[in-house]
């Protein structure tokens, strides 16, 4: 008699690879492209809308301009730069430290995200100027206003992040794990669908 893989195992399963394999793969991709992306997009707006006006998009809702932060959102903290990249440097940090666990596809998209996002405002901090690890990062995304009265200003590694953390609240939420089980309403795991979906019905004695 055989048993079915319980839920986070690194069996390996139909398709290619063990669940842990196959998400590392996925957040890996993931950071690669909005790393990639978000570069492209920094590229795209020094050279377009360097010494030029806020470009006015879907009737307000939307300006880009160009801008460079050496702070965080609404430049708090323009005064010590530096800290930015080593808080940078430990999330990558715990992101690689969790992934010696990861399991869910949906944690490997959401940390992904992030850290996708993490490495592209890095990347400012560290090559751009004034100078190494205190570069300002280029942000060129402002909503309802011109110059970030309203929202601050950001890019498209800030939008990797929000969107990353807000999934992962989303899974907390819900009780998925990074292992890949999931945690029932009263704090107990429920069963998973691979484990009990071939199952047959015991015979009656």
């Amino acid at each position: 008699m055989t048993t079915a893989p319980t839920a986070g195992s690194g069996t390996t399963e139909p398709g290619g690879g063990t669940p842990r394999r196959r998400a590392v793969v996925v957040l890996v991709s993931i950071a690669l492209v909005a790393l990639l992306a978000d570069l492209l997009t920094k590229h795209l707006a020094l050279l377009t809308l360097d010494d030029r006006g806020p470009v006015r998009l879907l009737g307000g809702a939307v300006y880009l301009t160009l801008t460079r932060n050496s702070g965080a959102a609404w430049s708090i903290g323009a005064g010590h730069t530096w800290v930015f990249p080593l808080i940078t440097t430990g999330v990558v940090g715990w992101i690689v430290w969790m992934a010696l666990r990861l399991r869910s596809l949906p944690w490997a998209v959401s940390l992904g995200l992030v850290l996708g996002g993490a490495l592209g405002n890095l990347t400012d901090r560290i090559f751009r100027a004034p100078g190494h690890f205190v570069g300002h990062v280029v942000d060129m995304v402002s909503l309802f206003d011109p110059y970030g009265q309203v929202w601050p200003v950001f890019n498209l590694a800030d939008s990797c992040l929000v969107s990353g953390v807000v999934l992962a609240v989303l899974l907390e939420l819900t009780g998925r794990q990074r292992d890949g089980r999931r945690v029932g309403p009263r704090g107990d795991d429920a069963p998973a669908e691979s484990a009990t979906a071939g199952a047959e019905p015991r015979e009656r004695a």
